[in-house]
């Protein structure tokens, strides 16, 4: 028992801060982000004796909070309202940025899920193509497209917000 709770002490100090952001990007919520990486490392303890490799931990959790992420829309239950209703705005979107990282991160909320998810795992836990592959059980080229698209589209979207920051600035 000793060992199985050096082992998950070793995990947990190891790999929270890499398993909290990506939650993060998941969630786009702190508290939500928080409530998903306690699951994931109850699920990592409860299931501890299954990780063979401890080259592969980072994996491993990166899987469990994907799932847990993806449980936490099963659970809820959502309330039905008519559309005329009500009236919807996404802040991540329209959030004036603070600085040039702030900006980046609007951007990349921007992109659909099948681009963000792989551009993400690259740019925050520096995975190869294989690595997100095997992740997001996706072929290899599939990956590849999808984080040259990713990118591509970054690239747009800075580039249109360059122009109309000009058109503000001359207008």
């Amino acid at each position: 028992m000793k060992e199985k709770q050096q082992r998950y002490e070793t995990l947990v100090h190891a790999f929270h801060g890499d398993i909290y952001r990506y939650a993060y990007w998941l969630t786009r919520d702190p508290t939500i982000a928080e409530d998903v990486v306690q699951e994931t490392f109850l699920r990592a303890w409860r299931s501890l004796d299954a990780l063979k490799d401890e080259k592969s931990a980072k994996s491993w959790l990166i899987t469990i909070v994907r799932r847990e992420n993806a449980r936490r829309f099963e659970r809820k239950q959502l309330d039905l309202v008519d559309i005329d209703d009500v009236s919807v705005s996404d802040d991540a979107f329209h959030a004036a940025p603070q600085d040039e990282s702030d900006e980046l991160r609007v951007l990349i909320a921007r992109l659909p899920m099948d681009y963000r998810e792989p551009l993400l795992l690259q740019l925050l836990f520096g995975y190869s193509g294989e690595e997100i592959a095997e992740q997001l059980s996706l072929n290899k080229n599939t990956v590849m497209t999808r984080l040259f698209r990713a990118r591509n589209q970054l690239k747009d979207m800075l580039a249109q917000e360059s122009s109309q920051q000009r058109g503000r600035q001359n207008g």
